[in-house]
């Protein structure tokens, strides 16, 4: 069971276990089969978020290959997770894969027409902030 410590009314963003993430992410490339694998049958919503966060990290870290996991990662398109659908656009914007640029305004209009509840942020600012570096 993944411990993850979600978004709340004094914190818009996730904390995660970061010994346990950095393990993963050193392991850069040869991590990517992991994650892959868990994004495809996740038993929860805490462990795609930890791998989404992984991701994140090792794209900042220069870890090659993330783009390859759009397959798996386009599994979450639809998502209605704000968490989720943060950590996708932000990915997406970093990645720019052609294909994630139609989810990516999808998601913005979702969420325009029916808001998410309960939500201590608001995801379409990381979603329209995509979009635009796509455009750019």
């Amino acid at each position: 069971m993944i411990d993850i410590s979600y978004t709340n009314q004094y914190r818009n963003y996730c904390l995660f276990d970061e010994e346990r993430v950095s393990a993963r992410a050193e392991k850069r490339e040869n991590e990517l089969e992991k994650i892959q694998k868990s994004l495809e049958n996740p038993k929860d919503e805490a462990e795609v978020l930890e791998d989404l966060y992984i991701l994140n990290r090792m794209i900042d870290d220069g870890v090659k290959g993330v783009d390859k996991l759009y397959p798996a990662l386009s599994k979450y398109n639809d998502t209605k997770s704000p968490n989720i659908q943060t950590f996708l656009a932000g990915i997406y914007r970093k990645i720019k894969i052609p294909d994630a640029f139609g989810p990516l305004w999808t998601m913005l209009i979702q969420n325009s027409i029916n808001p998410p509840k309960n939500c201590p942020f608001d995801p379409n600012e990381e979603i329209g902030g995509a979009i635009l570096d796509y455009l750019a």
